[in-house]
């Protein structure tokens, strides 16, 4: 019995010595016990630990070194009131970090871990999937070939209750983290801390961020500017949100149906004169009519002619694949709850939110919306056991605590969200600072139209519009999951990099 405990204890003091980086006592008190296995269920939130490896991409072999820890989050009076987790990669064998770019990696939710672009998009490893995107087991993970540690060193943060992050002042407010600009405000000063701490202040900067990441990092880009005096190399925007750039009303219900189309030429439910063109050469055709056309006649609203409003309806049934008469009764403007479920009906099932390749199956057929979102509950079948195994087993970060996949981080507040506006004025002050959208044509959540909407509207005055740049992918939210766009999009980002790395001596300014 006696022996046992001290084989339990010994357990205990295993996983706080990985966690804390610090040496391992070789016997723990027995009265310490359950004292010691609760802290393991506490973040420390300033703490690391250390790994080397490599990585084979484009056919080079390349040494890295890994940080996996904890960097505290501090208030006005320099109280540690949380911990963010993160994952640094830094190629090992360049010495000079002076020319070598750093990205710093955000996903969304908001109340989303970084894990989806981490293990599946742009880091040095990958997890077990199909080419296709869809669960296979055994779970794990492997070399990912694309990743762009090549080009670029990476850090992946998790914000405070998502992965590993927590909040250690249980009297702090929750307003503090929990909002756009709270949101933006501690994780520029993080950021600040890592630059620090990492010695990359001399590096070129990039921002990459997905869905509500993106509204993060264009915040992030002035704030990074006005607050911490920080210039980047650029910005790049996956999927991204809305950006708080006005497209209510008509633009709003013209702007989804570029959408439609390409969902409906993936289940091919064109009618042949659509289906039999390529998925890029249909959709500008689709898009020409959303913006002259169909934008024009909802501006009427109600007094649109009721002939052209029939003659609407059957351009839209066209584009979209649905019955010209759902069309008709939902005034031109379809749903897209009901669009998901609407278009594989007959069939049975019904398309994911944010990629449409993905099936559903509801109780019943006769219902307006999907059941569930068949895409996340494939996506957290993927994703949940390697992350946990490759943090603990492979950069052999122990902890007890749980990685929020999602965390609680509502409610959120978003009433000062002017991401749009802010990206706009860190480029408009920083001549070097370029931007790139990353967009799946069959996102229905962050639609590669309003992706490019946004795009268009960041700047009225199209004095930048040479440093803005959009890339469809034939696939959805997260474009990377389809093998053939892992490989692309990577190399995407790659070329984006190059280009916006000034010639040395070359001067920012206008």
């Amino acid at each position: 019995m006696k022996r046992s405990a001290l084989f339990l204890i010994s357990i205990f003091a295993i996983a706080q010595g990985y966690a804390q980086n610090k040496p391992i006592p070789k016997e723990v008190p027995a009265a310490k016990e359950e004292k010691q296995a609760a802290s393991a269920r506490i973040l420390n939130p300033d703490q690391f630990v250390v790994t080397e490896n490599a990585v084979t991409v484009k056919g080079t072999r390349i040494p890295y070194r890994t940080t996996a820890g904890t960097i505290p989050v501090w208030d006005d009076d320099g109280k540690v009131i949380a911990g963010v987790f993160y994952t640094y990669y830094e190629r090992s064998d360049v010495k000079d970090k002076t020319a070598r770019p750093l990205v710093i990696s955000f996903n969304g939710g908001p109340g989303s871990a970084s894990v989806w672009m981490h293990i599946a998009y742009t880091g040095p490893r990958l997890l077990n999937i199909d080419d296709e995107g869809y669960p296979v087991q055994p779970y794990g993970y492997k070399e990912n070939p694309y990743s762009i540690l090549d080009v670029a060193d990476i850090v992946y943060v998790d914000p405070v209750n998502t992965g590993f992050s927590r909040i250690v002042d249980k009297n702090t407010p929750v307003s503090k983290f929990f909002g756009t600009r709270a949101d933006i405000k501690y994780l520029g000063e993080w950021i600040n801390t890592f630059v620090n701490r990492s010695n990359r202040w001399a590096s070129p900067k990039y921002l990459i961020g997905e869905s509500y990441g993106t509204t993060r990092v264009s915040g992030l880009a002035l704030e990074l500017q006005n607050t911490h005096w920080m210039y980047l190399n650029g910005v790049i925007l996956v999927s991204p949100t809305e950006l708080d750039i006005e497209r209510s009303g008509p633009v709003s219900g013209a702007n989804r149906l570029p959408y439609f189309a390409a969902t409906a030429w993936y289940h091919k439910k064109l009618e042949p004169s659509l289906q039999q063109k390529d998925l890029t050469d249909m959709l500008p055709e689709v898009e020409e009519f959303t913006v002259n056309e169909l934008l024009p006649a909802l501006s009427k609203g109600g007094f649109l002619e009721e002939a052209k409003k029939k003659e609407l309806a059957k351009k839209i049934a066209r584009y979209s694949g649905i019955s010209e008469n759902v069309i008709y009764r939902n005034n031109l403007v379809l749903p897209v709850n009901q669009f998901w479920k609407e278009l594989l009906r007959d069939k049975g099932y019904t398309v994911g939110r944010l990629d449409s390749r993905y099936l559903g199956v509801d109780r019943s057929d006769g219902n307006e919306s999907p059941d569930f979102n068949a895409e996340l509950t494939s996506w957290l079948h993927s994703f949940t056991p390697p992350i946990n195994m490759y943090l603990r087993d492979e950069l052999r970060y122990k902890t007890d605590l749980k990685y929020n996949m999602f965390g609680p981080v509502h409610p959120w507040d978003r009433t000062q969200d002017r991401t749009g506006e802010n990206l706009r004025q860190a480029m408009a002050q920083n001549p070097w600072l370029k931007v790139m959208i990353q967009s799946g044509y069959y996102d229905g959540a962050c639609d590669y139209f309003n992706a490019k909407y946004s795009m268009w509207n960041i700047d009225p005055s199209g004095k930048l519009k040479d440093r803005l740049s959009f890339v469809g992918y034939r696939s959805g939210h997260m474009m990377y999951l389809r093998k053939a766009d892992l490989e692309t999009s990577n190399e995407d980002i790659r070329k984006f990099i190059r280009a916006s790395l000034p010639k040395p001596g070359e001067p920012a300014k206008y």
